[in-house]
């Protein structure tokens, strides 16, 4: 099971290298970002663009901690559209870390049985019950957001070739996914009904910060870039007809 727990993971190491990102060795900047870590704490720090721009700039990722490094661009790829909630940044910096090792993309928590398609997660939800239930439910949105999320190219690059869904299909189902999975005791057990919630309602814009982060870090020189360009200029649009919507319903 996938918990926002990556921010909670942070301690010394990662204090270091974020002072030694910000001040490279210099001594005077080094004794003042140790002493704004003690008092403002490590969440200020983190949320600090200048932090992610350091980061960035150097091309640090091989000797960056690798939760700091997912969790620094979920974070600021939120901010950059006005999500602010730090526990919505942890999970989704988990679901990557998660997702990113071997297959577990393709399995459900304690499950063996590997999914590469969406409606044989939504089978096997519907012929399950009880906690399993609850699993492939979860699993059904955290796997529709890594597909739609990190890998929007390759899906438009289906719906071209062979008319496969859309990034539409993948945020529907996503977002039934999380609705459903949230109504369990055990997503109130573990303190996830909220962020199923919020992920099932932001789906689209949370898709959207994930493939800021796959064009610009992961992939920036792959897909086609007519295609590319497309998505993100419908994307932006689609963004501001939501926000729209949100001021008229304020």
């Amino acid at each position: 099971m996938i918990v926002p727990d990556v921010r909670a993971s942070f301690g010394r190491a990662e204090a270091a290298f974020l002072v030694w990102l910000l001040t490279r060795g210099d001594e005077r900047a080094r004794d003042y970002q140790e002493e704004r870590l003690r008092e403002e704490g490590f969440d200020v720090i983190l949320d600090d663009p200048r932090t992610f721009n350091a980061l960035m700039a150097g091309h640090d990722f091989s000797s960056a901690p690798v939760n700091l490094c997912f969790y620094l661009l979920v974070r600021h790829a939120l901010l950059e559209d006005g999500i602010g909630e730090r526990n919505l940044a942890d999970y989704l910096a988990a679901l990557l870390v998660a997702f990113g090792r071997g297959g577990r993309a393709f399995r459900a928590a304690d499950e063996t049985e590997e999914f590469h398609h969406l409606v044989d997660i939504v089978a096997a939800g519907d012929e399950s019950s009880g906690h399993r239930a609850f699993l492939l439910r979860a699993h059904l949105g955290e796997y529709a957001l890594w597909l739609s999320g990190i890998f929007p190219d390759r899906i438009t690059a289906r719906v071209q070739r062979r008319g496969a869904p859309g990034l539409p299909y993948y945020e529907a189902l996503g977002s039934t996914g999380y609705r459903m999975a949230a109504r369990y005791r055990d997503a109130e057990r573990h303190g996830l009904d909220r962020v199923y919630l919020d992920c099932a309602d932001r789906f689209p814009a949370l898709r959207v910060a994930l493939n800021r982060i796959a064009d610009r870090h992961i992939f920036p020189a792959t897909g086609d870039r007519i295609e590319r360009l497309l998505r993100q200029i419908t994307d932006e649009f689609n963004a501001r007809d939501r926000r729209e919507r949100e001021r008229g319903e304020k």
